[in-house]
């Protein structure tokens, strides 16, 4: 019987959390990840450290998606998913038997490529992870708190019993962003954010990134390359090896973002980010 995951005694509070000097939030040593008999990503890894913002980039079908989701979890949901290595979050491996994959997803926020708010009101659709979480403070002061952070307020504030569909793309997909943090998780995790919104949204949306990351831990997959230069401290290059016919993901290169890209080590990272390969 699997022994739930508690916040208490597994996943520290933001004022628990380890200096950078001491640990990093997230220690990936990922060695195989299968769906299946397909072997999708191998050889990965890294660190994340707290409070800044790190950007996972590479080509199609190189693992990128697949990498961030093994942060909270999301691909157990996948039939045929095996594992082997560990993701050390705060110490903690959240791969361990005895940790709860639903109370990770619960701790460490996502958001998805495209925004999918609930259907139903925009005050609703924040407060429905802390109802959820049996949060029993004044809700409505965690959601002004939360759609301030998200830098929605003052466009939502008067219609708060709307229905949350019918907000533009770019505030529906800030508003999604405010239901994650409205839980205070330590961690964002973003899959392509602003790939469904305009470039205007598209610049709130990292203007928001790097007022959050003052608080929360970022981690964020785009095919934007001068998204990733803009507002990532730290970026990972994946690229596909083809070898024997099978399409698999792996870490080419990971350092800081200047680095990366006005000097890179390794000839596939620099190939890439001239644009030379896709």
């Amino acid at each position: 019987m699997t022994t739930p995951m508690t916040t208490t005694n597994v996943l520290p509070g933001p004022e628990r959390m380890p200096p950078r000097s001491e640990a990093p939030v997230f220690d990936l040593d990922m060695k195989a990840l299968y769906y299946g008999q397909f072997q999708a990503v191998r050889d990965v890894q890294m660190a994340i450290e707290k409070r800044t913002i790190t950007a996972f980039v590479g080509p199609s079908g190189c693992g990128k998606s697949t990498v961030l989701r093994c942060l909270n979890r999301m691909n157990d949901l996948q039939r045929g998913f095996r594992f082997q290595g560990h993701v050390r979050y705060l110490g903690k491996d959240i791969y361990a038997k005895t940790i709860d994959p639903v109370a990770v997803r619960r701790t460490i926020g996502m958001v998805f490529q495209k925004p999918n708010p609930f259907a139903m009101t925009i005050y609703r659709n924040v407060s429905y992870g802390l109802r959820l979480n049996g949060y029993r403070g004044n809700v409505e002061e965690k959601v002004e708190q939360a759609l301030r952070s998200a830098a929605l307020w003052d466009e939502v504030k008067d219609k708060l019993h709307a229905s949350a569909l019918a907000l533009s793309g770019g505030q529906q997909q800030r508003l999604c962003i405010a239901r994650s943090i409205a839980t205070e998780p330590q961690v964002l995790l973003m899959d392509e954010p602003s790939s469904a919104i305009d470039p205007v949204a598209t610049r709130k949306i990292e203007d928001l990134m790097r007022e959050l990351k003052t608080h929360y831990t970022i981690a964020i997959v785009t095919h934007n390359l001068q998204q990733a230069r803009r507002v990532a401290d730290k970026t990972a290059f994946l690229y596909v090896d083809a070898t024997g016919g099978q399409r698999t993901g792996h870490l080419v290169e990971f350092g800081d973002t200047p680095q990366m890209f006005e000097a890179p080590k390794e000839k596939e990272t620099q190939e890439y980010l001239r644009g030379e390969f896709s």
